[in-house]
């Protein structure tokens, strides 16, 4: 019966801690104050790591495909490229990026001054 108790106070555990990570889940503006990803120059975030963690992998295609459809809609309605719109938003993007966050271009990293 010990046993048992045990296995259960440790599947009890383990789910809540299961959980809890879930519930911390990380986003965007915290995995920038982090250093974790940046702005990028083409209208994208990337991952600051050469090696990011599977959390931050997920962000950055999460962030990028909703950035992309977005710019997609954009350039339909207006006629144009999602690459020019994309490049309009990082403009304004890199632009309002705080000094210490990480600004990319092209595989480069810089901490904006």
């Amino acid at each position: 019966m010990k046993t048992l108790h045990r296995w259960t106070v440790l599947a009890i555990s383990l789910l809540l801690l299961v959980h809890e990570g879930a519930a911390h889940a990380l986003d965007l503006d915290t995995a920038k104050q982090q250093g974790l990803v940046g702005e990028q120059t083409d209208g994208f975030i990337g991952a600051v790591a050469a090696s990011p963690t599977p959390e931050v992998k997920a962000l950055v295609a999460d962030v990028n495909t909703k950035r992309r459809a977005s710019y997609a809609a954009i350039a339909s309605k207006n006629g144009t490229s999602v690459e020019a719109v994309a490049g309009l938003a990082a403009q304004k993007l890199v632009g309002r990026v705080p000094p210490g966050q990480w600004v990319g271009d092209k595989g480069r990293w810089v901490q904006k001054q």
